[in-house]
């Protein structure tokens, strides 16, 4: 890495091998690049609900080609392995698990558990217990661990079904218990589609308008509705610690599911047929009970009708009760709020959501809880005299939240927060929780009035985490704590009614982030875990937090990163920005800074840092904000403020002399290869573009995309101005499109990086597409991921390091 480096601070360039970027296949980056896929990163970390165990799980983040080729079956927008009823591709996936207690430091291996994959642990109330699931090949099966024996064992040996429920267990609040969705049809033969069972496939609109957005995998056919509810049916199932099964009433199509504080009853959501063709299974028609613990129904709370006609608005709903939850400090009482517009924001209505309850044994009629002015956001549970609401609205984007009493929350308010939820400098924090006497989790309130809040302390010196007590009583917050330089610490856990003992997580931009005990009292800091730098490599890079103006006045930054050995006396580096856009109400808002410069310096294989090691400066996540200014929308003054912002950025790096303004790439994933496209047809800043998993031609998402609300017949303009397809003809300079085969992102079909790339292609441009096979919006197989670095490092070599003219006419990469 060093070398290479040095070549470029001698103003050497690079020979491109045209030879070579034309290999059919999966490639393997250079070493540097290439060991960042196999980095052994920090586990991730779950505390007990006691605050004496720590359980650290080794992440599975790359996964073999073989494990995405397995079949799959996509239906009502999910993808689901039909051999073991679960998620064919769960976020969070665990290789191993390890315990460390928190007083002692004493470390428990757990070395007993199947081959298989871990995923969504859970701690009893009590923290006695550790439960999981252990996903295998043809089951899924539920363990715990129990802290008291240093064991784990399989529960019940019932196996698990987790399509509709992708956490389909909970643990009983008293922790005696845990109710699990069991696979019905698990073991029985499957449907099978013959040449009878085909009919055509009809769809027919009541005149009723029923704005979608673009939702992939969803269901086609007669056919499909069966695979549904084959593979979708489950039986809530009782299982004690004991670990016999008992069945809770009859089998069905669980969409959700939870248990009441008291542990006696359960709210259960069922969806109902017809099905829709148009949306996914979220919005079909769903029926609310609550049911007791050996499944007689206790109260039918509401059947609502399939949701495919919500008005249009990020912040309208369907009509009819809704938001069901239980309230966390009472034993069986439950909440659920009800549109008072029609489900339509746009309503000139006084309170446009009322909220109800029902308490058991949810006989009597619901009582009106509180009327909320704004649309509903939820409530925080402390108890009957404290709790946290909070309503919402999208025009503005505002966000208020109210200290209220649950026993009578429409009077005496206390007006906590008011705040525009992009504004970060204004973010009260988050409350602390902790158990209460039902085993539920509920915000910490000491004295009757006191509340930790705890949060990222955005300013304009970046990110300062702390951690503060609220005085209700007072509606004034003092400050406890606060993270110092150089390093970077956040609260994670209180383990004290003062506020003065601590569990942190604590990093450097040189160490990563390690688990600390501080302990304000004595002034004391104890390290808990010892995580190794993952990145040995990269230990020389530079970091810094870089602020500049565009020429509307709005400041913004970015993290300017450097490789080792640098420093200006070797003259300019060739540059790679990767960013993404966003869209505010706010000027002030968009300027803010949201990020500490003190953080360890992560390198990773997804964005833009492994390029570091090639000599080239990185400069990552340079603001590119849209600002709706004089009553416009946001996305009126896109092409203008996004080319603006760009231009910004390109100068600020010209002025402190890192980087000539000729040899500088632009790079983005997602609505930042939306954001690629448009810089490369809109300016001439940068030498070529790298976008991946990208939408170009927003006609092809005319029900809104991102923050825009309008459809496309209301901004027939908009939607076209803003679609680099549009203006293809207008890129002249090299462009890398890479997509998965398989991406189910809603607006980002695979098709947009096809059709922008014949486009690209028919008009006589330099492009590449790469369609990368089974991979998602996120790429997760290893041999994906090394070509996608080796696509990006050869075409980084060819287009902005090499001096050398490009050769033109290469071949699309598609196996």
């Amino acid at each position: 890495m060093k070398g290479i480096t040095l070549l470029f601070a001698l103003g050497l360039s690079v020979c491109f091998s045209s030879a070579s970027y034309s290999t059919q296949g999966y490639q393997t980056p250079s070493s540097d690049l290439a060991a960042l896929v196999d980095a052994k990163l920090a586990p991730s970390s779950y505390l007990s609900s006691d605050g004496q165990w720590l359980a650290l799980f080794d992440r599975k983040r790359v996964e073999t080609l073989d494990d995405l080729a397995k079949e799959e079956v996509k239906l009502a927008g999910i993808k689901l392995n039909p051999a073991n009823f679960s998620r064919s591709r769960p976020r969070s996936k665990f290789s191993s698990l390890q315990l460390k207690h928190i007083e002692t430091g004493a470390v428990v291996e757990v070395n007993n558990l199947p081959q298989g994959v871990i995923r969504s642990p859970k701690w009893s109330s009590d923290g006695e217990y550790l439960a999981f699931i252990v996903e295998q090949p043809t089951e899924a099966h539920l363990w715990v661990y129990n802290t008291q024996t240093k064991q784990a064992r399989e529960l019940a040996g019932v196996a698990l079904n987790s399509v509709l429920t992708a956490t389909p267990y909970q643990w009983l609040p008293d922790s005696t218990a845990i109710v699990a969705n069991a696979a019905v049809n698990i073991g029985k033969s499957r449907l099978v589609s013959d040449a009878d069972s085909v009919v055509p496939v009809i769809q027919q609109s009541s005149g009723q308008k029923a704005p979608a957005r673009t939702y992939q995998n969803l269901l086609t056919s007669p056919f499909d509705e069966q695979q549904f509810k084959f593979y979708g049916q489950g039986q809530l199932t009782y299982i004690p610690l004991s670990g016999v099964a008992t069945a809770i009433g009859k089998a069905g199509l669980f969409k959700s599911f939870s248990i009441s504080p008291d542990s006696t009853n359960i709210l259960v959501a069922s969806i109902d047929e017809p099905f829709s063709y148009q949306v996914p299974y979220s919005r079909f028609a769903t029926t609310w009970q609550i049911l007791g613990m050996r499944g007689f129904a206790l109260a039918e709370l509401a059947k609502q009708a399939l949701a495919d006609n919500i008005p249009q608005g990020y912040d309208s709903v369907r009509t009819g009760r809704r938001s069901f939850q239980w309230r966390a400090d009472q034993g069986a009482e439950v909440i659920w709020a009800q549109a008072q517009d029609g489900g339509d924001m746009k309503t000139d209505v006084p309170h446009h959501d009322h909220i109800y309850s029902l308490r058991s044994p949810f006989k009597r009629e619901p009582k009106l809880f509180a009327k909320v002015e704004r649309r509903f956001a939820g409530i925080e549970w402390a108890n009957d005299n404290v709790a946290l609401l909070s309503e919402w609205r999208f025009s503005d984007r505002q966000l208020r939240t109210y200290v209220i009493q649950p026993r009578n929350a429409d009077k005496n308010r206390i007006l906590f927060s008011e705040r525009s939820y992009n504004d970060a400098y204004k973010d009260p924090g988050n409350a602390i929780y902790e158990r209460n006497d039902l085993g539920e989790n509920v915000i910490k309130v000491v004295g009757g009035r006191y509340i930790f809040l705890r949060g990222n302390g955005a300013s304009e010196q970046g990110n300062v985490p702390f951690l503060d007590q609220y005085d209700i009583k007072t509606n004034s917050s003092k400050r406890l704590w606060q993270s110092a330089a150089p390093y970077y610490e956040r609260v994670r856990a209180m383990l004290d009614d003062e506020g003065e003992k601590l569990i942190t997580i604590r990093e450097s931009k040189k160490e990563q982030p390690n688990f600390f005990i501080r302990d304000l009292g004595k002034d004391t800091l104890t390290q808990l875990t010892t995580f190794e730098h993952p990145y040995p490599a990269f230990k020389g890079v530079t970091k810094e937090l870089v602020r500049y103006k565009r020429d509307d006045g709005v400041e913004l930054s970015g993290t300017l990163y450097l490789p080792p050995g640098y420093d200006k006396t070797q003259g300019t580096l060739p540059v790679l920005m990767w960013a993404y856009p966003l869209e505010y109400k706010d000027k002030a808002v968009a300027s803010q800074v949201r990020e500490s410069e003190y953080e360890f310096t992560y390198i990773g294989y997804w964005g833009p840092m492994p390029y570091l090691a090639k000599g080239i400066a990185v400069f990552d996540d340079p603001k590119m904000p849209i600002v709706g200014v004089e009553g416009k929308e946001p996305n009126d003054l896109f092409r203008k403020q996004l080319v603006a912002s760009a231009k910004a950025a390109v100068d600020v790096l010209v002025e402190k002399g890192i980087a000539d303004k000729d040899k500088i790439a632009i790079a983005g994933h997602s609505y930042g290869a939306f954001m690629v496209a448009n810089l490369l047809a809109h300016s001439d800043l940068f030498k070529t573009g790298i976008a991946r998993s990208g939408a170009y031609n927003r006609t092809l998402t005319p029900f809104g995309f991102q923050g825009e609300e309008r459809d496309f017949w209301q901004a027939q303009d908009v939607y076209a101005n803003m679609s680099p397809f549009f203006h293809a003809e207008k890129i002249n300079e090299p462009m890398l499109m890479i997509h998965g085969q398989e991406d189910p992102n809603s607006g980002t079909f695979p098709m947009q990086s096809e059709r922008m790339y014949a486009a690209l292609k028919g008009l006589g441009k330099d492009a590449r597409l790469v369609m990368l096979p089974y991979e998602a919006h996120g790429y997760r197989a290893r041999k994906s991921l090394l070509h996608v670095l080796w696509e990006q490092e050869q075409w980084l070599d060819r287009y902005l390091l090499s001096d050398e003219a490009p050769v033109k006419a290469m071949p699309v990469v598609t196996e």
